[in-house]
């Protein structure tokens, strides 16, 4: 029984954070998406199980053109991610990422780096990468029933870094709406909603990479 009480309340929050994250998309898919350019805020899906990095030399690795970034120091993980909106029109860089059953990688645009036991994040895009680190989140931690856990909740991340297209989200923001699976063997599987935004012109002075007070997502994960 409480096996089967916790396996209900997983699915709960799965769909409540569903039903959250499509609250924003509609804000996106409204915002007009100028040729060629990301809305002032678009929506991507992470999904997927997560793979290590292998380690290998920094004059060899693909840092995504991203300044102190370097994605093969063997402390990154990656996944696939998957369009939903704001995207710029054309090509396979817009539509509607997958919502259910198994995550087709030919269907991905990108490919998405986290430190476990870090705070930095890389996105490999369509026409540029963004660089940000977590500020907080809100996860919290239930059981499948089957020996893993479901981080469920939201995470706060800054923009610290932005090339090509997304040049002027620097100083931005995401907010990930966040259902994180570890599995009893101790593997990673996501499904994420990224709402990235611009920053705001009222906005004030942005903390950099090396300021405030950091927490990543993965606190509870690693504990």
């Amino acid at each position: 029984m409480f096996r089967k009480s916790n396996l209900i309340l997983a699915s709960f929050l799965v769909g409540a954070l569903t039903t959250l994250a499509s609250v924003p998309l509609q804000a996106a898919v409204a915002s007009p998406v100028p040729s060629g350019q990301p809305a002032d805020t678009f929506v991507i899906l992470l999904s997927g199980p997560y793979q290590p990095v292998p380690g290998q030399p920094a004059a060899n690795c693909n840092n995504l053109g991203l300044v102190g970034v370097n994605l093969c120091d063997g402390s990154y993980s990656t996944t696939k991610i998957f369009p939903v909106s704001g995207l710029p029109q054309g090509g396979t860089t817009t539509g509607e990422g997958p919502v259910s059953g198994e995550r087709q990688a030919a269907n991905a645009i990108g490919n998405f780096y986290v430190q476990f036991k870090g705070i930095q994040v890389a996105y490999d895009l369509p026409g540029g990468s963004l660089a940000m680190v977590f500020t907080g989140n809100s996860l919290t931690p239930v059981p499948d029933g089957q020996g893993g856990t479901y981080f469920v909740g939201t995470v706060q991340l800054d923009i610290t870094q932005a090339t090509g297209i997304y040049a002027s989200f620097l100083g931005g923001h995401n907010n990930m709406v966040d259902v994180l699976h570890q599995l009893a063997d101790g593997t990673f599987v996501e499904h994420c909603y990224c709402i990235i935004s611009r920053p705001s012109v009222t906005a004030s002075n942005h903390p950099n990479s090396e300021g405030g007070a950091r927490r990543s997502r993965r606190d509870d994960a690693r504990a």
